[in-house]
C-alpha cells in the first residue's frame, strides 16, 4: 500500500445487495486514487453502509458512529459518510445528522454512483452533503467494482421490489423493480470469466420477477439458460426466490443447466397460512409445500434453505406450531431465523397483537432446535461422498486446511493442495459437523 495515498475504511451491514454496493463504492474510490484499509484509525475516509431490515443492524450503526466522535476530534480532516437502506428513510437520515453532527456525507440507495461527487464537495467546500433521492435514477451501468473475491462474484440482475410484504421496508428504500438488460449482464459475466472468476451469484430482491418490463421481454429461466452457455464459467447461483413467483420453468432450468447449482433459497417466513396472509406473502402453506415437493422431485439432490420470522403480530401458539411442522416436513439444509422487529413505515408496525419478547424468544429457541436437527441430518448424508468443491482459500478456523463449498452450498474444510485455490476439485467428505463438513482432496 502506498503510504502517500489517501485511505478509506468501509463497513457493511445487511444483505448481498449491500455488499455489492460497497464493492462499487470501493471501486469508485480506488479509481480516484484511494487505497482500502482495515484499520479505522488509519483512514482518511470512513463509510458505513447500513441496513434497515432488522433493528439490531440499526443499533450497530448508532454504536459505531458514537465511537467515531473522539476520532473525528483528533483528526478533523477525516471524512465520515453514512449510506445505504437505513439512510434512504428520511427520518433515519435526519436522526443521524442531528445525533451525530460530525458526519460529513449522508446518502441513500438511489444515488450511490454519485459518491465521488459528494466527496469532492466536502473536500473542496468544507460543507456537509445530505443527498436522499425519492426516486431511483434508473439503472446505471459501468460503475467500477472492487470485488472482495477473485474467484466468485455477485452480479445484480435487477433492483427493487414490488411485493410490499407488510413487515418489510425494502420496496420503500430500494424502489420499484427494474431489470438489467440480459446483454449487459452477460457482458459483465464474460468480463469476470476473462479475469479468472469461476462462479457468479445472480442477485435480486426477487429474481423470479426478472425481465418484466424489458423489451423484448425475457424471464428468469431464459436468463439462466443464456448465462449457462457462457464459456469458462463454472457455477451459477442465485438469490432470492419468492415462492409466489418460482415457476416450473425455473425449476426445470436449475435441473437442466449444468452450471446452475442445486441450491434454492426459498424464504417461507411462516408455516401458518393465516400469518402468511397478514404478511401479504400471496401464497398458502399448502402451495409452498407443493413447490418444495416439485423441487425435490425434479432436483433430487437439491439443498433448500429459507428465512423464517418468529413472533409476527397476531401469531398464536397454534400458528407457531404450524411453522415447526412445516420446518420438520421440509427438512431445510439451513435457515436464517429472525425475531420479528417493528420497522418504521410498514403496515405490520401498526397491527394489533404484538407478541411479548419472552414468548418470541422461547419460540425462537424451539425453532432453532428443529432447524439445527434437520441441518445436522442433511449434513450427515454427505459422509463418504465425493463432492465437487470450488476452492476459495484457506479455512478461517485452521490455516492448514483449505475451504470451499459444494454445489449445494455446504461449507467444506479439507486437506488439499493450496495450488488448487480458485479451481474445482474432488473432495471426499470424511466428517459431518453441525454447520459444516470436513474432508480430504482425492
Amino acid at each position: 500500500m502506498d503510504k502517500n495515498k489517501k485511505k478509506f475504511f468501509i463497513e457493511t451491514w445487511g444483505c448481498q445487495m449491500n455488499e455489492e454496493d460497497s464493492e462499487k463504492l470501493s471501486g469508485m474510490l480506488r479509481k480516484i486514487g484511494y487505497d482500502r484499509t482495515d484499520i479505522r484509525e488509519d483512514s482518511d475516509l470512513i463509510i458505513f453502509n447500513t441496513c434497515c431490515v432488522r433493528e439490531n443492524a440499526e443499533l450497530k450503526v448508532y454504536g459505531n458512529l458514537g465511537a467515531l466522535k473522539s476520532l473525528k476530534k483528533r483528526k478533523p480532516e477525516l471524512v465520515i459518510a453514512v449510506c445505504g437502506c437505513m439512510m434512504q428513510q428520511k427520518e433515519m437520515a435526519q436522526k443521524v445528522v442531528k445525533k451525530f453532527p460530525f458526519v460529513d456525507i449522508v446518502f441513500g440507495t438511489h444515488n450511490t454512483y454519485k459518491f465521488p461527487e459528494y466527496l469532492n464537495t466536502v473536500k473542496q467546500n468544507g460543507t456537509s452533503v445530505i443527498a436522499i433521492q425519492d426516486k431511483e435514477d434508473g439503472i446505471i451501468e459501468g460503475i467500477p467494482i472492487d470485488r472482495e473475491s477473485k474467484i466468485k462474484a455477485f452480479v445484480t440482475i435487477m433492483y427493487g421490489c414490488n411485493n410490499f410484504c407488510t413487515y418489510c421496508v425494502v420496496p420503500y428504500v430500494r424502489g420499484r423493480e427494474r431489470s438489467r438488460k440480459p446483454e449487459d449482464i452477460e457482458r459483465e459475466i464474460v468480463e469476470l470469466v476473462s479475469k479468472g472468476y469461476k462462479e457468479v451469484t445472480l442477485l435480486g430482491q426477487n429474481v423470479n420477477s426478472y425481465g418484466k418490463g424489458l423489451n423484448p421481454e425475457i424471464n428468469f429461466a431464459e436468463l439462466l439458460r443464456r448465462i449457462n452457455k457462457i464459456e469458462g464459467l463454472e457455477r451459477i447461483r442465485f438469490m432470492t426466490s419468492h415462492p409466489k413467483d418460482l415457476t416450473r420453468d425455473v425449476i426445470d432450468a436449475v435441473a437442466q443447466c449444468d452450471k446452475v447449482c442445486e441450491h434454492i433459497h426459498l424464504p417461507v417466513q411462516s408455516g401458518s397460512t393465516k400469518i402468511l396472509n397478514k404478511m401479504n406473502r400471496k401464497y398458502t402453506c399448502e402451495q409452498y409445500l407443493k413447490l418444495v415437493s416439485d423441487i425435490k422431485q425434479t432436483i433430487p439432490n437439491a439443498a433448500i434453505t429459507t428465512d423464517i420470522i418468529v413472533g409476527f403480530p397476531g401469531e398464536t401458539e397454534e400458528d407457531f406450531e404450524c411453522t415447526l411442522d412445516l420446518a420438520k416436513q421440509v427438512e431445510y439444509d439451513s435457515a436464517f431465523t429472525f425475531l420479528y422487529s417493528k420497522r418504521e413505515n410498514t403496515p405490520a408496525k401498526e397491527m394489533e397483537g404484538h407478541i411479548p419478547e419472552d414468548i418470541k424468544h422461547e419460540r425462537f429457541e424451539r425453532l432453532v432446535k428443529v432447524i439445527n436437527e434437520s441441518c445436522s441430518k442433511k449434513n450427515a448424508e454427505y459422509e463418504g461422498r465425493v463432492e465437487e468443491i470450488l476452492v476459495e482459500g484457506f479455512s478461517k478456523n485452521d490455516i492448514n486446511k483449505l475451504t470451499g463449498r459444494t454445489r449445494t452450498g455446504k461449507l467444506v474444510n479439507f486437506t488439499g493442495n493450496k495450488e488448487h485455490i480458485g479451481e474445482l476439485v474432488s473432495v471426499k467428505i470424511t466428517k459431518a459437523k453441525s454447520f459444516s463438513l470436513e474432508g480430504e482432496e482425492v
